[in-house]
Parts: structure tokens; C-alpha cells; sequence
């Protein structure tokens, strides 16, 4: 996604409250918002998938993850452009919830995005301002952590069943987040 004026709304109006038409952060009743974090797709095959993103779309591949880095149950490559940022996982093995979950999601709808991360400067404000104001709380405000720094994410629940993960890196230096690895294969 790439930053408009219209992004740091977009969770308020996904909530339903009332979104005036020139309306920032400090307004009463929005939530402060930076801009899309990251598009997340569940697809059957992340590599072929990643491939046909840097071709057709013009993307660099800048992250993996996958058994190779610790993560046994997905592939992961990151995706990115000035203002853009995809990351296509696919299922290796089911293992636990998050294979499950995947595992679901392609049986259901095939291909297709399975979470909207969006950057906030307090994950723990945007949290409870989410969940006191209906959002569904799917995960309370975690840190993940590496030697590149610390990332603060939670995730919510809103109407149409997309993922919401708040994320707060600006104590993170890493390739995307902490598990993942600068990719250097093609």
C-alpha cells in the first residue's frame, strides 16, 4: 500500500466511527495511525509468488524466513517498492494454530490477503482504543525481539475477517521483523 491521506482513518472507519473529512490524529475519536505496515497474502506457493511480484510488479525481494531461519511451519518472502511492502507466506507443514489458521484460510478462499499490518506509534494505546471501541483482540500487545532491535505488535479482529496487527518497529533496525533474514538468493 502507499501512504494517502485517507490511512491514518482507516481502522477508525473499519470500526465504525465517524470519520471527518479532513480529520488527523488528534482529532477526538481517531486513532493515531501511521500507514500501512505491511500486506500480508497466504498463497499456495511463495516463492513462484514472490517471483512473479518482482517481474510483474517491479518488487525486490529484502527478507525471508522459513525452516532455514527457525520457522518450521511457513516460507516467507518479504516484498518491497518506495511505500510498498508485501509479504507472501505459504504453508510447509501444519504444526500449530498459525498452520492451522493458514491452512483454513487456503482451503476457504484460495489465495489472498490474510492480514493488514498497520503501524502505530503505541501498539498498547492503539490496542485499547481498538478492543474498548469493539475491535476483537486476537493477540494483547507482545514484544518480539532480536539482536537488531525490538518490535511491539498486537492484532485485532475488525468486520470482514482480515487480520489487523498493529506494529510499532521504531526500535527495530532488522530486515523486516525478528525472525527474518536479509535475502540474498535469485
Amino acid at each position: 500500500m502507499t501512504d494517502t491521506a485517507a490511512e491514518p482513518a482507516l481502522l477508525t472507519a473499519a470500526l465504525g466511527a465517524a470519520v471527518p473529512g479532513a480529520a488527523g490524529p488528534e482529532e477526538p475519536g481517531l486513532l493515531p495511525m501511521g500507514r500501512a505496515d505491511a500486506v500480508v497474502f497466504v498463497v499456495g506457493d511463495a516463492e513462484r509468488a514472490a517471483h512473479r511480484y518482482a517481474v510483474a510488479l517491479g518488487l525486490r525481494c529484502t527478507a525471508y524466513a522459513g525452516p532455514e531461519t527457525g520457522e518450521p511451519e511457513t516460507v516467507s518472502y518479504v516484498m518491497q517498492a518506495p511505500g510498498t511492502r508485501f509479504v507472501l507466506t505459504s504453508l510447509v507443514q501444519v504444526i500449530g494454530p498459525r498452520g492451522r489458521e493458514l491452512e483454513g484460510h487456503l482451503a476457504r478462499h484460495g489465495d489472498g490477503v490474510i492480514d493488514l499490518a498497520v503501524a502505530v506509534p503505541d501498539v498498547c494505546y492503539a490496542y485499547d482504543y481498538a478492543v474498548d471501541r469493539g475491535a476483537a483482540s486476537l493477540a494483547e500487545p507482545y514484544e518480539v525481539r532480536d539482536p537488531y532491535g525490538t518490535v511491539v505488535l498486537a492484532a485485532i479482529g475488525v468486520p470482514g475477517g482480515t487480520r489487523h496487527t498493529l506494529v510499532d518497529r521504531s526500535r527495530y533496525r532488522g530486515a523486516y521483523l525478528p525472525g527474518y533474514v536479509p535475502f540474498e538468493r535469485w
